[in-house]
């Protein structure tokens, strides 16, 4: 049996996207541990640039926008999660440079209304041949400015 999760919630910028609390990411203690956070995070972007085409098949040479590391994480944790089930990651784009960019997350509750843990994440594009910074190429572009939260 597979759990799906509500209709989400309209968000004022960004995007939330579904992902599951599986009991065996749960801790000791009952609580997602915070290692998953990151995880799921990094789960949702993943299925989001994948309904945009950027996908990486593992060949470093052939991977485009999707060839970039992490510069920073920082996540803030507001509430324990405390059961499995259905849950959404809101995500949005902070900050879009010439190499870097910086998105925002929320893990949440499947409709968005309760907000677990909040971070930012920075990226860099890098070159595959040198591993140099390298600019974001202009489909990548239009895509994730969709995704810019504007100065509310």
């Amino acid at each position: 049996m597979t759990v799906e999760s509500p209709p989400a919630t309209a968000v004022s910028h960004g995007r939330l996207v579904p992902v599951t609390v599986h009991f065996d990411d749960l801790d000791a203690l009952g609580m997602l541990h915070n290692a998953r956070y990151p995880l799921l995070v990094e789960r949702a972007w993943t299925e989001l640039w994948q309904e945009h085409g950027i996908r990486f098949d593992g060949d470093w040479a052939t991977a485009g926008d999707a060839c970039n590391v992490v510069k920073e994480l920082l996540i803030s944790y507001d509430a324990p999660v405390t059961r499995s089930g259905p849950y959404a990651v809101h995500l949005w784009l902070d900050r879009l440079g010439t190499t870097g960019l910086t998105y925002g997350f929320r893990f949440c509750s499947a409709d968005g209304t309760t907000t677990y843990a909040t971070g930012t994440r920075v990226l860099v594009r890098l070159d595959a041949g040198t591993l140099r910074p390298a600019p974001w190429s202009d489909a990548f572009r239009t895509v994730v400015r969709t995704l810019l939260r504007s100065a509310d």
